[in-house]
């Protein structure tokens, strides 16, 4: 019986880790391809519209969740 409770432990954590792994991939490849589309465009970044002032500012990297 241990051996099938560590059994399904070691499934649990290596699905998690599969799942972890996926959705890092997932953030690299749409950071490349947004670095990809600015050197394309000959771009210093992507601006977006700060909401409290109205002004246009380059986005921030933990904006890009958004």
């Amino acid at each position: 019986m241990p051996q099938l409770l560590l059994l399904a432990a070691a499934a649990a954590v290596g699905i998690w880790g599969y799942k972890k792994f996926l959705n890092e991939a997932e953030r690299v490849s749409k950071s490349v391809r947004r670095a990809e589309k600015e050197q394309a465009n000959q771009a210093h970044g992507t601006l977006i519209e700060d909401p409290e002032t109205g002004e246009y500012r380059p986005m921030r990297e933990d904006e890009l969740q958004k």
